[in-house]
């Protein structure tokens, strides 16, 4: 069984991965870090959910 995430979560990582492409990569800390720098998230969990939605989605996209 996988996670299942709310759907403002992948709205949200899809928006970012459609606008900077090359910016997200299948590191966790590095993707916090660009969510960071790239949205306006100021909650860390929200943050972290985010980043880990577009760390998966990058390591399924790869494969």
């Amino acid at each position: 069984m996988g996670n299942i995430r709310p759907s403002f979560i992948k709205t949200r990582a899809l928006r970012l991965i459609e606008i900077y492409p090359d910016q997200f990569t299948d590191d966790f800390d590095n993707n916090k870090k660009m969510v960071s720098e790239f949205s306006d998230v100021d909650n860390k969990r929200m943050r972290n959910w985010i980043a880990g939605y577009i760390t998966r989605y990058v390591q399924r996209r790869t494969d």
